[in-house]
C-alpha cells in the first residue's frame, strides 16, 4: 500500500507534483492550487509516458481516495516509486480548510452514479407493475453495485466519466500529459 499524506502534511510539505485523477469537470469545480489534472482513464492508458515526466515525489488526489489508489497501482507498474495518496482525498482536504480554487460547480462522479442507479432501480420497479420482468433490471443493477463494491471498481462511474458533462474544458490526453513537463505552468 502506498504511503498516505494527510491534508495537514501536504500543506506543510507541499510536494513538487500533485496529480488530480478526477474528471476534468470535477477538477474544474474545485481543485488544489498547483495540481495537475490527469484523469484516471488517461493516466492508465498513458502510464509509461506519464511516468517519464514524474521523477519526484507525487501525491495522487481524487475525491475520496479510491481512484487515487487505482492511479497509484497503474503508475507503480510503470516503475514510478515515489507515490503517495492524499489521505481522504479532496473531501478531507476541504474539511481541513486546505486552500482550493473553485470554478463552475458540477456534480461529482459519485453523486452522478447514485442518481443513475437510483433512477434505474426506481424506474424498473415502477415499470414492473405493467411488465413484471422489469424488476430484473433493478436486480441486475444491484448485482453490479455489489460487484463494484467487492472489486473497488465502478463500471458505471467509468462510463459516466466519458460523457461530455464530465469532460470539462479539455480532455485531450496529449494536453494532460504535456502539462506534467517541468516548464509547463500549473492551474
Amino acid at each position: 500500500m502506498a504511503p498516505t499524506l494527510s491534508p495537514s502534511d501536504s500543506a506543510r510539505r507541499r510536494p513538487p507534483r500533485l496529480v488530480d485523477v478526477r474528471t476534468p469537470a470535477e477538477f474544474e469545480t474545485v481543485h488544489i492550487p498547483g495540481a495537475y489534472n490527469v484523469p484516471l482513464d488517461t493516466l492508465k492508458e498513458h502510464r509509461e509516458e506519464i511516468a517519464r515526466h514524474l521523477d519526484e515525489d507525487v501525491v495522487l488526489v481524487c475525491r475520496s481516495g479510491q481512484r487515487a489508489t487505482q492511479a497509484k497501482e497503474a503508475l507503480a507498474t510503470a516503475g514510478l516509486p515515489n507515490l503517495h495518496l492524499l489521505d481522504g482525498g479532496m473531501q478531507a482536504w476541504q474539511a481541513s480548510g486546505g486552500e482550493v480554487r473553485r470554478g463552475k460547480q458540477k456534480w461529482d462522479l459519485e453523486r452522478q452514479v447514485r442518481l443513475v442507479a437510483g433512477t434505474v432501480v426506481l424506474g424498473s420497479i415502477l415499470a414492473s407493475v405493467r411488465a413484471p420482468g422489469a424488476k430484473w433490471l433493478a436486480a441486475g443493477l444491484g448485482g453490479g453495485l455489489t460487484f463494484a463494491s467487492l472489486t473497488n471498481t465502478c463500471a458505471m462511474g467509468a462510463a459516466l466519466s466519458k460523457l461530455p458533462y464530465n469532460r470539462g474544458a479539455s480532455l485531450d490526453p496529449a494536453d494532460a500529459i504535456a502539462q506534467l513537463r517541468p516548464d509547463t505552468p500549473t492551474a
